[in-house]
């Protein structure tokens, strides 16, 4: 009978204190970037805290108006809560009706642009959580579209009555967000990102 020999079992070899503390000592190159990493970090926050944020209200809509003499239809947004703030600018006459078809849920024999488009962000599984009303630029209205994609979310510029149409046809209306700037004044407004 043959004898198995075991196998050698290893020791940990204590390390004096001395090598602890050097390897533990980081390289004064590592120490200066992690500084100046922590103090990018500082001013970063510092720029945040100081960054202004938009403060959004949600709207409904409450018609859209032909008024003669005008040849422009006005859509009327009013704020969902008090103080009940509203907002009324002008869309052209084929957005117009795009907008009010929406509202009134009503749809053609065939799909129109809005409605194709619609269609197409569904099978996409695109979804419109909201539009915002987003700033004012020497009057008109800046708008984009907020989406959750399978990729993730993503915002997309847009005219404020295509996002007003878009999001009136999702099978569950998306909000329409304000940015509260945009009912305080009737100058510009820059959009916050």
């Amino acid at each position: 009978m043959t004898a198995v020999e075991p196998e050698p079992v290893p020791v940990p070899v204590p390390v004096p204190v001395e090598e602890a503390e050097a390897e533990s000592e980081a390289d004064p190159e590592t120490e200066a970037e992690a500084e100046a990493l922590e103090e990018a970090e500082a001013e970063s926050e510092v720029r945040a805290a100081a960054a202004p944020v938009a403060s959004f209200r949600v709207m409904d809509v409450e018609d859209v108006l032909l008024d003669l003499p005008s040849q422009y239809p006005a859509v009327t947004l009013v704020e969902s809560e008090p103080p009940m703030r509203t907002l009324v600018f002008p869309v052209g006459l084929p957005e117009g009706t795009a907008i009010a078809q929406a509202l009134r849920r009503m749809e053609g024999r065939r799909p129109m642009t809005h409605e194709l488009f619609m269609q197409v962000l569904q099978r996409a599984r695109i979804d419109v959580i909201a539009v915002r009303l987003v700033g004012r630029e020497e009057g008109t209205l800046l708008a984009e579209l907020d989406l959750m994609t399978p990729g993730g979310r993503e915002r997309v510029d847009c005219r404020p009555s295509d996002g007003i149409v878009l999001a009136l046809r999702m099978p569950v209306p998306s909000p329409i967000l304000v940015d509260e700037r945009l009912l305080e004044s009737l100058g510009d407004v820059d959009p916050i990102d």
